[in-house]
């Protein structure tokens, strides 16, 4: 029997869904305090957040997941259909996840994750996606879901020629060496490539140093970090760093570079992160001969936009919105 091939345009997200609840305050809570704030929730959830980025940024998206038989699983379906996104869910009889989340006056937040069902997500479940997997151009996976289920999704991908993109959040998840090495691209935040760089090299550096520090040096660490393939250090509001082997540039000219941030009157940068792996997936997924700095590029301006509205996934603009606002190239 034939293998099917990769459909460039098809891209699979496996991850977390979570319930968030949302309070915005002027300032962030500190221990002993008690503060006034304004309370909403919403969708939201690491994976779903990027599978709804991946399919309103223009691409095929199908999002495998957990979610318990209650109101939060509910929701879940009922905003995949709205949007178009496929959806393989492994049923849980532990409440679909949750997260609390707290956002100052100027758009900064801390989060506290309850897993529930996303804890249940099991790598045979997963393997299990054949039809989706093995068709898929590109996979993207985080690290709110169980570590051998994630494995499982990028071991699959791997196998049938799909780009894979590990995006090593939170920064306190446990990420492998195993996992690492089965990832095409790693998407950390200055948070996350520090601790990537303690856990995996001993090297002790700050989050707020990571984006001072000179690119060659920077070069280096990601080099050491993750010789085979492509780092991508998102910013903040200081832009993207890329480091490519020189072996394999993937269309850019040079094996290293910054891109700045785009201009944004930043209302919350809740699921900023997640609109950039999304859209990133996305833009290599639909315009697959684009150099990489397109697909950044794409991805850079994505972000950029989602901090100008309020929630995760619900904050994720449409391609049209994008293109409104952006001559976007890649995507």
């Amino acid at each position: 029997m034939n293998t099917p091939s990769p459909t460039p345009s098809h891209v699979v997200v496996v991850g977390s869904f979570n319930v968030d609840h949302v309070w915005r305050c002027d300032a962030l809570p500190v221990a002993g305090a008690t503060i006034a704030g304004r309370y909403a929730n919403g969708p939201g959830g690491k994976g779903f957040n990027q599978a709804i980025a991946a399919v309103r940024a223009g691409a095929d998206t199908t999002f495998v997941c957990a979610l318990g038989d209650d109101a939060g699983g509910r929701l879940a379906r009922d905003l995949a259909a709205a949007d178009g996104l496929a959806l393989r869910v492994q049923a849980s009889d532990e409440p679909t996840g949750t997260a609390g989340i707290y956002v100052d006056a100027h758009g900064r937040n801390t989060i506290v994750i309850g897993a529930g069902a996303n804890a249940a997500l099991s790598a045979d479940f997963v393997a299990g996606q054949t039809d989706v997997l093995t068709t898929a151009g590109v996979v993207l996976v985080q690290l709110e879901s169980p570590a051998d289920a994630v494995l499982a999704a990028l071991q699959s991908a791997r196998q049938q020629g799909a780009t894979t993109l590990l995006n090593p959040a939170p920064a306190n998840a446990a990420t492998t060496t195993e996992l690492l090495a089965h990832a095409d691209v790693i998407t950390p935040n200055e948070t996350e490539f520090a601790a990537l760089l303690a856990r995996h090299l001993g090297e002790r550096i700050t989050a707020d140093d990571v984006a001072t520090l000179d690119g060659v040096t920077l070069h280096q660490h990601c080099r050491q970090l993750f010789p085979h393939g492509t780092v991508v250090v998102t910013l903040g509001a200081t832009g993207v760093y890329v480091s490519h082997p020189e072996e394999a540039l993937r269309g850019d000219a040079r094996p290293h570079y910054r891109m700045a941030a785009e201009a944004a009157t930043v209302v919350d940068t809740t699921g900023a992160g997640d609109a950039f792996n999304g859209a990133l997936a996305a833009s290599l997924a639909e315009a697959s001969q684009a150099s990489f700095a397109d697909h950044v590029r794409f991805a850079n301006r994505y972000a950029a936009l989602s901090t100008e509205r309020a929630g995760a996934a619900l904050a994720m603009p449409l391609l049209s919105e994008l293109r409104a606002r952006f001559d976007t190239v890649a995507g």
